[in-house]
């Protein structure tokens, strides 16, 4: 059954999608056999929740028969997964958890957790349950999905977790911020997944900071982080972008990225467009901006994919050695009918911007191309969106240093 958001986050384009297939949904997820009260399998992540905080739910998400398969966004990319392969694999990881204080080191139960997130393979793990799962589907707009909550009665590492020795040295610091230590193993290649688990688990930056972070909220930081990062280079290049649209999909999922050549800034769009036109009688948009000086709050409307998206936007911007503005038009189609996460997003993003770019004169020759490509796509006239972008109308309205001289 599809979790029940928080009311604010109904209209959300993805989560709208997933309420009208919600049945097929749960076609995925109820034949699975045999559920078991207690098990041995291995864990391959965790999940903490946020309800309650600082007193949140902390879970070992596990079962038996489980590979890192079932929690590697890059292998389900690399290997061509569909949603309905994602969604059964997901639909098996039992989501055991537990009480706990966000600061509550000592507790066993939280040192399996650590285990379970420093660990560069899944952990095998000894569960055991308080009643018989029923099996079923959790969902979110920016989490990847996981099967059944059961509250565990007790756990047990039956292994020693294999943990690189980069991030045993990361978390044996106690001097070390965690943005400092998000970037260090950034660079030696662990990804925004990996990062994300040391995050929520506590396992990084300074001691006396240390905490359980909810997933939720660890998945938006990290990606922030290192937007940030990459964005204090950007500021400084005296380059700028050409006009250049990328567009792409994966998953149902399709990407306009258009640059203009001006300082940063950035904005998404974020729509739900059916598959068949006929049946849009509204468009409803999720947006949100930020200008050369970045956000002052949190992105309310397009939440965890808004940071998602402008990560990889960034990563391109620093390998030209270019500056410039990047408007992203989103539309999330009826292919896309169960959230899986906002490694979706940056995963399409990435592969969007890995396409040859079409490069335009002027900004009105790239627009044109745009709202025609829309047409043709969706049969949708997408000129009322675009005049609702603050981006184009800074652009539009700034005065240039140029017209000084």
């Amino acid at each position: 059954m599809v979790g029940v958001p928080k009311k604010k986050n109904e209209d959300h384009p993805v989560l709208k999608n997933a309420y009208l297939f919600y049945k097929r949904i749960n076609e995925l997820t109820a034949k699975h056999s045999n559920p078991k009260e207690d098990f041995f399998g291995a864990a391959p992540n965790l999940f903490v929740g946020k309800y309650g905080y600082p007193n949140i739910n902390v879970g070992i998400l596990s079962n038996e028969n489980v590979d890192k398969e079932y929690d590697d966004p890059k292998i389900w990319y690399g290997k061509g997964f569909d949603i309905p392969k994602i969604v059964t694999m997901r639909s098996m990881l039992i989501n055991s958890n537990f009480r706990s204080n966000i600061r509550s080191f000592n507790d066993r139960l939280f040192e399996i957790t650590r285990d379970v997130a420093l660990a560069k393979k899944p952990v095998d793990v000894e569960i055991n349950l308080e009643k018989k799962p029923k099996y079923k589907l959790e969902v979110s707009p920016d989490i990847t999905p996981y099967g059944p909550t059961i509250k565990m009665k007790k756990a047990a590492i039956t292994e020693n977790p294999h943990i690189p020795t980069k991030i045993d040295k990361v978390y044996s610091q106690d001097d070390m911020k965690a943005t400092d230590a998000i970037d260090y193993l950034s660079k030696h290649d662990f990804d925004e997944h990996y990062l994300t688990k040391l995050l929520s688990a506590g396992t990084i930056g300074l001691k006396t900071g240390r905490k359980l972070v909810p997933t939720r909220w660890s998945i938006t930081a990290v990606d922030d982080n290192l937007g940030k990062r990459n964005l204090k280079k950007i500021r400084d290049f005296s380059n700028h972008m050409d006009y250049r649209v990328y567009s792409g999909d994966y998953m149902g999922n399709y990407y306009i990225i258009l640059f203009f050549p001006d300082v940063w800034s950035y904005e998404l769009f974020e729509s739900y467009m059916p598959n068949e036109a006929w049946k849009l009688k509204e468009l409803k948009t999720f947006t949100d901006y930020e200008g050369l000086g970045g956000r002052k709050e949190y992105a309310y409307n397009t939440v965890g994919g808004y940071y998602a998206a402008r990560l990889p936007v960034t990563e391109l911007l620093v390998n030209e050695k270019r500056q410039g503005a990047a408007l992203l038009l989103r539309f999330i189609t009826d292919d896309y009918w169960v959230p899986l996460g906002v490694w979706v997003v940056r995963q399409t993003v990435r592969s969007t911007l890995s396409n040859k770019p079409l490069e335009f004169g002027s900004k009105e020759l790239m627009l044109k191309y745009v709202k025609a490509l829309v047409k043709k796509k969706f049969g949708f006239n997408v000129e009322n969106l675009l005049n609702k972008s603050k981006l184009l109308k800074n652009m539009k309205n700034q005065t240039k240093l140029a017209s000084f001289f």
